[in-house]
């Protein structure tokens, strides 16, 4: 049985759950509140000591973090559609996981995080980030309908829950109109789940 430790409001933990959907597994969702630091108790620690989520458990295989779950998931479960099938898409691919953990979490997740949790940093390096980051997205997808080997990839979950959720963190999206087009290509799937904040497609 596949268990995901999972907290509701996390994009990373969003994007595993899109991909478990869309591979249609079964799997049993456990909550790890983070606001009441369940993510520091000894009984998660012994799971990730690096207290965060998402960690996926895969009867007895434990795994943490987002893009290698997500990795691992795709490669275990649907080779053929999902995993990368050339060193070329594996590069390009990779590249964009890469962005989603850098460039997209320090600034889309981070404004993100500041508002929706009211913390008490200046907003003013992730909304510039946020915007720099939505702006290499928008160059991109001008010219392409998805982020990489032009289709619909591992590198496409990855990268949307924080970019649809951009308005959260004050960053609107309004001058990414290629980037609107790609999320509402992404919430039409087969699939799609949404989360708290994001409306269900119509």
């Amino acid at each position: 049985m596949i268990r995901l430790f999972d907290f509701k409001l996390s994009g990373s933990c969003h994007k595993v759950r899109m991909l478990l959907s869309m591979l249609h597994l079964e799997y049993q969702l456990i909550d790890v509140d983070l606001l009441n630091g369940d993510q520091t108790q000894a009984q998660f620690l012994r799971i990730n000591p690096l207290h965060k989520v998402p960690v996926l458990d895969d009867d007895g295989f434990v795994l943490r973090d987002s893009t290698a779950i997500m990795m691992y998931l795709a490669q275990k479960y649907d080779a053929a559609s999902w995993a990368p099938k050339t060193p070329e898409e594996h590069g390009e691919i990779q590249q964009w996981l890469s962005f989603s953990v850098n460039e997209v979490f320090h600034g889309l997740a981070t404004a993100r995080a500041i508002v929706l949790f009211e913390r008490d940093i200046d907003l003013t390096g992730p909304q510039a980030l946020a915007h720099s980051s939505l702006e290499t997205m928008e160059r991109h997808l001008s010219g392409s309908p998805w982020l990489a080997c032009g289709q619909l990839t591992l590198a496409d979950l990855a990268c949307y829950p924080y970019a649809a959720l951009s308005y959260q963190g004050n960053v609107p999206l309004s001058p990414y109109p290629s980037v609107q087009n790609w999320i509402r290509q992404i919430e039409a799937l087969p699939g799609y789940v949404a989360m708290p904040g994001v409306p269900a497609p119509a």
